[in-house]
């Protein structure tokens, strides 16, 4: 029942903008935070931005701090990811994930998520 479908990811230059979507449902009532990973070819899968329900918070890894923005909105169970000033090392797919587990967000790893979209493509090349 758990269901999170990703989608906005594409093709962009560098330095411009891609907003994502994360359509989230079956699990609003129990999840502790939700945020973005993303995966480029041969590294590991990073976490990007999370929100976390439990202590009102938001958190950015160093790399996207001043450039994504992560947001919510409740009313149509979406999560959002604005992306600006892209750079080519953020070329990844990008995975919607929510966790159960009573934590800040930013502390849990990948791992320890609990649920996932597919993910959707961003490419940032001239």
């Amino acid at each position: 029942q758990v269901q999170l479908v990703e989608s906005g990811g594409g093709l962009v230059q560098p330095g411009g903008s891609l907003r994502l979507s994360c359509a989230a449902s079956g699990f609003t009532l129990d999840y502790a935070g939700i945020g973005w990973f993303r995966q480029a070819p041969g590294k590991e899968r990073e976490g990007v931005s999370c929100i976390s329900r439990i202590y009102g918070s938001t958190y950015y890894a160093d790399s996207v701090k001043g450039r994504f923005t992560i947001s919510r909105d409740n009313a149509k169970d979406t999560l959002y990811l604005q992306m600006n000033s892209l750079k080519p090392e953020d070329t990844a797919v990008y995975y919607c994930a929510a966790h159960r587990h009573y934590s800040r967000c930013d502390l849990l790893s990948a791992a320890e998520y609990d649920y996932w979209g597919q993910g959707t493509q961003v490419t940032v090349s001239s």
